[in-house]
């Protein structure tokens, strides 16, 4: 058994996202080579700066950042670690305060071994993790759902 988690964000950052809550983000990712602190003065890890092939989930880790018409954009594809869970809380709670999504998804969650992820949802500057279903719930097939 694994303590693994795949991690994938799709976020619509805008432009009111502060240049040192960016840089975080960037060394983060592996953009930049400035040291990072977990906010009690520790240092930490990038959390999401792995590229290539993931090494239990499956698929391909990358992340990129990037400005565009409506703003930065974070796009990520990570495994994370059970400890890790709670810097990388810190880091989307930081971003999350700066969003231009008020209330909506901006990504998911998923422990390795489970079928569904928690969907992460920007929620009035916070992140909150919800689940996709509950325990029991049958899956409809894909192209059923769009009839």
């Amino acid at each position: 058994m694994s303590d693994l988690y795949e991690l994938q964000l799709a976020w619509e950052l805008g432009d009111a996202v502060p240049e040192e809550v960016l840089d975080d983000l960037r060394w983060h990712l592996g953009l930049q080579d400035v040291g990072s602190s977990d906010g009690d003065g520790s240092e930490c890890e990038p959390l999401l700066a792995g590229r290539g092939p993931a090494s239990r989930i499956g698929g391909v880790l990358f992340g990129a950042l990037a400005r565009g018409p409506r703003g930065w954009s974070v796009t990520v594809r990570q495994e994370v670690h059970a400890e890790e869970l709670s810097e990388l809380d810190q880091l989307l709670s930081r971003l999350a305060a700066h969003t231009a999504i008020v209330n909506g998804p901006v990504g998911q969650l998923r422990f390795y071994e489970d079928d569904a992820p928690d969907l992460l949802v920007a929620e009035a500057g916070a992140i909150a993790r919800q689940p996709l279903r509950s325990a029991g719930s049958e899956l409809v097939p894909f192209l059923a759902g769009l009839a």
